[in-house]
């Protein structure tokens, strides 16, 4: 199975600025049964664009636009083909919690068991954590993905109720919020039953009975489970993540890995647009190999940064 992703991302400034200096996070893993054939990352105004690892092997490009400009445009465009798939069992026999408490103690991926800054535990999440009991413990497994319908029917999506940087309450109290949000509440419960998880921000090819909105970045969880290692849940459309969901960058939460984050210079309002257009590739034509990254300088003629105007705006866009 091979998909064609093409990303657009437009800043629109009121006044012009003098400097964007921009990360990104944009370019699919290659792990597992995903790998990314191909990856190009353009920006007008050019610039010259590099990249590096994370720690958590996250690809960030970045970029400096020091010239003077009205707008931002950032284009990826990726090929990515998976191979096989992970085959779940029905359920995880009962006593593979010793090993998830065995694992526990021992600290093993520590970090995803730690209550996050978007994924604090509060009063409304043990409440609504309540609401989960039914009088007897899962398997790890069947617990995951109780937790996934459960969030998937208590919860409307519906876009421009919440912001980035929302925390969990905001949607445990309206009842509404977009996958990010979702993804945050199931990786709050996730955790408190001491199983590991982690927030996967990426790419969503649709179908026809999928809650979450086309045409945007999608987010989902993984969970580690014994045996299995990571599994992607998709609490928005109440799946187990498969050859669909389309895995860009892990962290804690969402602050870890947003597609989007910069700032700029200038007294300036700006106004963010996003598409995103993913599909399946057709394989009778596509021959493009794996591309380097695009790289480009700033033309002549931009203009020096107005060093003048002072005033610095975190740029991101919500999932």
């Amino acid at each position: 199975m091979q998909y064609t992703v093409r990303h657009l991302t437009r800043f629109t400034y009121d006044n012009p600025i003098s400097e964007s200096v921009m990360e990104v996070r944009m370019q699919p893993r290659t792990e597992l049964h995903q790998r990314c054939l191909g990856f190009e990352l353009s920006t007008t105004p050019r610039a010259t664009i590099t990249a590096y690892r994370d720690p958590l092997n996250n690809i960030v490009h970045h970029f400096d636009i020091p010239g003077r400009h009205g707008q931002l445009t950032i284009v990826a465009e990726a090929i990515v083909e998976f191979v096989g798939g992970l085959s779940l069992p029905e359920a995880l026999p009962v006593d593979s919690w010793a090993d998830i408490e065995a694992a526990e103690h021992a600290q093993v991926h520590w970090d995803f068991l730690q209550a996050s800054t978007l994924t604090r535990e509060t009063p409304l999440l043990k409440a609504f954590e309540t609401t989960l009991a039914n009088g007897h413990r899962h398997d790890p497994l069947s617990e995951v993905l109780a937790i996934n319908e459960a969030i998937h029917k208590r919860f409307t999506y519906r876009q421009q109720v919440t912001g980035v940087d929302s925390p969990i309450d905001h949607a445990l109290e309206s009842g509404e919020g977009v996958c990010q949000d979702f993804a945050h509440v199931m990786l709050a419960c996730v955790r408190r039953r001491g199983i590991p998880g982690r927030y996967v921000s990426g790419y969503l090819f649709h179908g026809s009975g999928d809650t979450s909105v086309d045409g945007a970045t999608h987010a989902w969880i993984e969970a580690f489970l014994p045996g299995l290692g990571w599994v992607g849940f998709d609490p928005t459309n109440n799946v187990v993540a498969g050859t669909r969901h389309i895995r860009v960058a892990i962290g804690r939460d969402y602050a870890d890995v947003p597609p989007t984050k910069g700032v700029f210079r200038g007294r300036s309002a700006n106004e963010l647009a996003v598409a995103v257009q993913v599909a399946l590739a057709d394989t009778s034509t596509l021959t493009r190999e794996l591309m380097p990254v695009m790289t480009w300088t700033t033309p002549e003629g931009e203009g020096p940064p107005d060093w003048d105007l002072d005033q610095s705006q975190q740029q991101q866009q919500q999932q």
